[in-house]
């Protein structure tokens, strides 16, 4: 997909625990235009920019994985609150005009 002249860059740090298990995801990723291939490679070193439409990519993966969690519950709650910490931050990302 190839950008329109009005479309910006957006720029989030992902680190710990959220990037951890958003690359524990990649997978579910098979049709995401190199954006898990992006994901895979990120080193939390510098913020990642993101286009638009692979910010409304995550929070509809992130969606399925809460929906699966939903079905599969899983003890361990760090990765949940990992994953809705995520959601919260790419939700607000979304929301900024620039």
């Amino acid at each position: 997909m190839k950008p329109w002249s009005k479309d910006k860059r957006k720029y989030i740090l992902i680190t710990g625990l959220e990037l951890e298990e958003l690359q524990k995801q990649t997978w579910q990723m098979a049709e995401s235009f190199w954006l898990d291939r992006k994901i895979e490679n990120y080193k939390w070193i510098r913020p990642i920019w993101l286009w638009n439409w692979d910010i409304e990519y995550l929070n509809d993966l992130i969606y399925v994985i809460f929906k699966q969690w939903e079905i599969y519950p899983d003890k361990n709650f760090s990765w949940y609150l990992a994953m809705k910490n995520l959601e919260t931050r790419l939700h607000k990302l979304d929301k900024i005009v620039v």
